[in-house]
């Protein structure tokens, strides 16, 4: 009898949501809670996987050396690809002008349309711009506080002091912690196994939901800015197995095969931080990243590497002062990329991370804040798209830096279950 894959089946439930949310319009959206109770199935792992991880495997590098050395790289990593990234999307917009040519009537409607909800977004956004206060709030009061509320970086930064306190204890001391993380681990990656099962209907409801709220007329109104900016994101998501190639000889076709079904809950669920377990089950059991740099690299990839994200600025950065005829020259350019750059490390506790990136890009170089009703109306969609190059810029880090390191073994392909 004919067992049809779980990746076939995740494919096939965006295809038919997309239809069906193309069909029956705003109707579809009683499907919403189908969708957002999967995702709250795999958020609700998010925080202990994190914390279990990163304990264990800050622990398990063993001494501090090595933990300094797999931390620059991984940083390196980081800024290269995400100043890379927003490079990409300014030379598509330089080279295909998305906002040249709008109509004043459509300017008018958007602006009519989202000024609401974008003036809400940059209200939000400007409460939480002090990028230094950004820091200090990375180390927590209170670490249970931090968990209770899902405060990433704080999670991050207690998880990897007590990893460091453990490297330092007796090992006879350190054991017990340590194994009662690694199992702790273990039980979060089989939940997510249970999970995963039933993501095609998951998948379905939040496509068919995304699709059915879009709107024909809206799409019609922002397709070239749509088309510019899936097409940067889709150049930037084919450069990234041959980088790995480049780094650690891994064949293209094994890293695209290793973290398609990552990349599957990535587009339909639109977060990092609640693909990370599928995330991380797929770099060490398809890709051969060893357990002690996945759990290091990919929770502070989740929260801290948005290639994605990052090119988007470049892209509606250019946008929004094309269609108000600002001109931006080399430097001011030059400018955005180190903006957006330091704004993607430096807001990711941030809520609503995007947009906050892009008030402090726009205002960096003197563009109206208001321009942000301009592409809000498309942002869900493009969302999904960002997520995708964000967890795969994640998983290349983890196979680069692992090779680096010889903890990379070869791509086994094991879990049958994707």
């Amino acid at each position: 009898m004919f067992k049809m894959e779980l990746h076939v089946k995740i494919v096939l439930g965006m295809l038919l949501g997309g239809l069906a949310g193309f069909f029956f319009g705003g109707e579809i959206v009683e499907l919403k809670p189908v969708g957002t109770a999967f995702i709250r199935l795999i958020q609700m792992i998010v925080v202990p996987l994190v914390l279990t991880s990163l304990i264990s495997g800050t622990a398990s590098l063993g001494d501090i050396g090595k933990m300094k050395r797999i931390g620059s790289k991984t940083l390196v990593y980081y800024l290269c690809s995400t100043a890379a990234a927003i490079s990409l999307g300014l030379l598509f917009a330089n080279i295909f002008q998305p906002g040249s040519g709008m109509s004043p009537d459509v300017q008018a409607k958007l602006l009519e349309n989202y000024g609401g909800t974008a003036a809400q977004k940059v209200e939000a956004a400007q409460g939480s711009i002090s990028v230094i206060q950004t820091f200090l709030n990375m180390i927590p009061k209170n670490p249970m506080e931090a968990l209770a509320n899902a405060s990433m970086l704080q999670i991050i930064f207690f998880a990897i002091m007590t990893g460091i306190a453990l490297t330092l204890l007796p090992y006879k001391k350190a054991k017990p912690v340590i194994d009662l993380c690694d199992g702790l681990f273990e039980a979060m990656i089989k939940i997510v196994v249970l999970v995963i099962e039933v993501a095609p209907y998951g998948v379905f409801a939040l496509i068919a939901d995304a699709v059915g709220s879009f709107g024909l007329e809206i799409l019609q109104s922002l397709l070239k800015y749509t088309f510019v900016t899936a097409s940067a994101l889709l150049c930037v998501l084919m450069i990234y197995p041959f980088i790995v190639k480049l780094f650690t000889g891994m064949s293209p076709l094994v890293f695209i095969k290793g973290i398609r079904p990552a990349q599957l809950v990535a587009f339909s669920s639109s977060s990092s931080g609640a693909t990370l377990p599928v995330t991380m089950e797929c770099t060490e059991d398809n890709l051969g990243v060893s357990k002690q740099v996945a759990s290091f690299i990919l929770p502070l990839g989740a929260t801290v590497n948005m290639d994605g994200t990052a090119l988007y600025q470049g892209v509606a950065t250019l946008f929004i002062a094309q269609v108000y005829g600002i001109p931006l020259d080399l430097g001011a350019q030059l400018m955005i990329v180190l903006t957006a750059t330091l704004a993607s490390i430096g807001t990711a506790a941030v809520p609503a991370v995007g947009i906050l990136m892009l008030v402090i890009v726009l205002k960096q170089v003197g563009i109206p804040l208001e321009g942000i009703a301009l592409i809000l109306a498309v942002d869900r969609i493009l969302d999904m798209l960002r997520t995708v190059i964000n967890i795969t810029s994640d998983s290349a880090a983890a196979v680069i830096v692992a090779s680096s390191e010889g903890h990379l073994g070869k791509a086994p392909m094991k879990s049958k279950k994707m």
